[in-house]
């Protein structure tokens, strides 16, 4: 018969194995519920949640699709690809749930990015897998024989680990005249059965009976257990003890000390003697958990804690005690004690981040959910409402939930990384318990960097100056550009802005180091031919999408003693430096006998010619102005004196490294009427010569002077942009000398400048390291006087 059974059970099983329960046919608020029964083979599918919940399979593994648990052996798990909901291992229900009614498993599943949670209800079935028992093969009463018909012995119930339908549904006596069955339902505490005397019995006909017992579950078909029953007759003792109350209630706080006494009990027997002395115990139907909690005085009837009272684990007992005699045939009567448990603030709040995001976008809107927080409390009424806060003046805040005792925490307003890129939170949970009690938990919320901002360049605008005949292919300035973002959004490159127009054509011969912003010239600058120009530099970002910001540099060219100097007069038919100058023998010391004229394309010191005479045949007949080139008579002439002077005239300019031209004059002395002949007759060829080199000098000097005047207005323009309180004027010299002179002043701070090309004022000074083109001029607001 046994072989029978387990096969019936492993057929049972695999038939139970591959049916499912079906699907609920509503969702509620994201909820759905499956029914299951125990006992089934792993890997059997409970549902599909993802076709259920209308979720995309397609995304269920990389939005890390799972069950959070903290069981280290789950009883379910779902599978990332399908979202099937699959049995991990056998399920024995009354391990998971005891004796409970109904047996649900509520499933928390999470979706990621966004953040979605799920509930599943899991209902497991029960399964009549276990046969009735009873504690004892074997129960020994004793009853007197003057008991009267009715009476009524209460007997340890059968056990069957099974709920509901498959617990314990009746009993059955063997057939006898003395005695028969009734049973009690007690509900959670079962079916209890009570023996009742149907007929009086007679110790002298028979001194014992033999009875047995049979506990049948409800399963088709039932199983069943036995325990036979031996009465044994006991001679007279005929009343019972009886208790002083009808109902016996009391309240107890949980957590009550070991030996608190709870109530006591009180009971009395008409009878004398043993037979009316009476004793106290729990019935045999007593749970044993309620004997580990609870411990009765046999004398006194004092009930009094014995183990730990926790009105979380449950809030109220009914105790059965019964109250016996001493008598040979002891009466017994029972009495239910009802013990209601009393909350008090004992358990702290409990706090489960749920889902957490670490890192979140710095560009994430006000609400963004970065975490779902739950908190439980196990006490009840005001004692185990929580209320849940963040420590800290965060941009983040908590919200509560749909669901009881959840909250989200979201962003309250914007974030940004550059100011603040991680935040520690601490998140507070407090009862309303007295006193209350409260955790913490703390998490800690990294700001991602997103592209927002753009580069900057450290100085705008630009300026720069290079010397002019630079080596090509060099490095001649940088410009540099930092970003606030981080990684990739702050990898900077550069390139120049070449947009075609015809302010930008010498952008084509620079070029730019991407990573370093380093400006490298491509061919070499010539002062005389560009003074200055313009550019624009680009910084871009690798960020996603890229942001960049652009800068203007202005490059000035700066003068280098490259040019020599180059003669104007005399210059000969053939194109050399020579002339020859008649003059009268009879002319006075000072007479003007020619002015050598000479140009310098070159500015400032470049520019700055001074003339001096090399060789000459007699010092003491001619002298030349060193600055201005005129040639003068010393002294009258004699009789003694040469007709024909050569004079050998050096010219050179004041840079580092001179360059210098001569010329070569040459004097003839002649007798006045010669003279005023040679007057005449020159004088129709000279103004021919003079003629030409008049138009030469005007239109060199107004070329000069055009691209002078450009340089300065861009100078002045940029001054005028670094909010530098400056003056400048052109300075024209009233007796012009043919040298060409062109300057400029200009004030910065306590300091006056003078840029001077090539002629400058004689007071000037030169300044070390000017590039030789910049003059320091003495103050002369207080005086006037220039000295010589």
């Amino acid at each position: 018969m046994e072989q029978r059974r387990c096969e019936m059970r492993r057929a049972r099983g695999c038939l139970l194995g591959c049916v499912v329960a079906v699907l609920l046919c509503s969702v509620t608020s994201a909820q759905i519920r499956y029914s299951i029964s125990e006992e089934v083979n792993e890997g059997t599918v409970v549902g599909n949640i993802a076709k259920d919940l209308g979720l995309d399979k397609s995304t269920l593994k990389d939005r890390k699709y799972r069950i959070v648990s903290s069981n280290a052996d789950p009883l379910f798990h779902v599978n990332q690809n399908d979202g099937v909901l699959y049995v991990s291992r056998k399920i024995d229900r009354e391990e998971v749930c005891a004796q409970s009614s109904t047996c649900l498993m509520n499933l928390k599943t999470v979706l990621e990015n966004p953040l979605e949670v799920h509930y599943v209800g899991v209902e497991v079935l029960d399964i009549n897998d276990h046969s009735p028992s009873f504690s004892e093969k074997e129960k020994r009463l004793e009853i007197s024989e003057s008991v009267l018909p009715g009476a009524r012995i209460q007997l340890k119930p059968s056990r069957d680990p099974d709920s509901g339908h498959f617990s314990v549904q009746q009993y059955k006596l063997s057939q006898n005249d003395h005695f028969r069955l009734e049973v009690k339902d007690k509900g959670e505490d079962g079916k209890i059965p009570i023996l009742v005397v149907q007929k009086s019995l007679d110790r002298e006909r028979a001194k014992s009976h033999s009875l047995l017992l049979t506990a049948m579950d409800g399963g088709k078909p039932p199983k069943s257990g036995t325990m036979n029953i031996v009465v044994n007759v006991l001679d007279v003792n005929d009343n019972a003890p009886v208790f002083s109350k009808d109902v016996y209630s009391v309240m107890l706080n949980e957590n009550a000390p070991v030996g608190t006494t709870v109530i006591q009990v009180n009971a009395t027997d008409l009878d004398e003697g043993p037979n009316g002395d009476v004793v106290y115990s729990f019935t045999n139907s007593m749970n044993l958990n309620i004997l580990n909690l609870f411990d009765i005085n046999a004398l006194t009837g004092d009930i009094k804690v014995k183990g730990l009272i926790d009105y979380e684990e449950k809030d109220r007992y009914e105790i059965e005690i019964e109250a016996s005699d001493k008598g040979l045939a002891p009466f017994t009567t029972d009495k239910s004690v009802i013990i209601k448990i009393v909350d008090v603030n004992d358990n702290t709040p409990e706090i489960e981040v749920t889902s957490f995001s670490n890192s979140i976008p710095e560009d994430s809107r006000p609400g963004t959910t970065v975490a779902l927080i739950s908190v439980n409390d196990l006490d009840s009424g005001l004692n185990g409402k929580v209320i849940c806060s963040i420590v800290e003046d965060v941009p983040f805040v908590l919200t509560p939930s749909l669901q009881e005792k959840m909250f989200s925490l979201v962003t309250k307003t914007p974030l940004d990384r550059e100011i603040q890129s991680q935040y520690v939170l601490t998140i507070t949970a407090k009862d309303a318990g007295q006193p209350p009690l409260s955790s913490e938990k703390t998490i800690n919320v990294v700001v991602s960097d997103v592209n927002d901002n753009s580069p900057e360049f450290s100085l705008s605008p630009y300026t720069f100056y290079i010397t002019e005949a630079n080596e090509p292919g060099t490095s001649v300035f940088s410009v540099k550009a930092f970003d606030r973002d981080e990684d990739d959004n702050a990898r900077i490159t550069y390139h120049i802005l070449r947009d075609g127009s015809e302010g930008n054509t010498l952008t084509s011969f620079l070029n730019i180091n991407p990573e370093t912003g380093d400006i490298l010239a491509l061919k070499s600058f010539d002062f005389e031919t560009l003074k200055t120009f313009k550019l624009q530099v680009v910084a871009t970002d690798s960020g996603t999408p890229s942001l960049s910001s652009n800068v203007t540099v202005h490059v000035f060219i700066l003068d280098q003693n490259d040019n020599a100097p180059v003669i104007l007069y005399p210059i000969s038919s053939n194109g050399s430096a020579e002339g020859v100058e008649e003059i009268p023998r009879n002319v006075n010391a000072g007479h003007l006998v020619t002015k050598v004229r000479a140009y310098d394309a070159d500015i400032g010191y470049n520019g700055w010619l001074l003339f001096s005479l090399q060789e000459v045949t007699a010092h003491s007949l001619f002298g030349l102005d060193r600055y201005t080139g005129q040639i003068r008579t010393l002294r009258s002439f004699t009789e003694t004196d040469e007709a024909e002077h050569k004079l050998l005239i050096l010219v050179k300019d004041n840079g580092n490294v001179s360059l210098s031209a001569t010329a070569t004059v040459i004097v003839k002395l002649v007798e006045p009427r010669e003279a005023f002949a040679a007057a005449d007759v020159k004088s129709a060829t000279k103004d021919d010569e003079d003629n030409n080199v008049t138009f030469y000098l005007m239109i060199t000097l107004g070329s000069v002077s055009t691209l002078f005047l450009i340089s300065i207005i861009v100078l002045i323009a940029m001054q005028c942009s670094k909010s530098t309180d400056y003056t400048s004027k052109y300075l024209q010299e009233t007796n012009y000398d043919g040298t060409l002179c062109h300057s400029i002043q200009y004030r910065s701070g306590d300091k006056r400048y003078m840029l001077v090309g090539p002629r400058m004022s004689i007071g000037s000074t030169i300044v070390p390291g000017s590039h030789a083109n910049t003059l320091v001029l003495p103050d002369r607001r207080g005086t006037s006087t220039e000295v010589r």
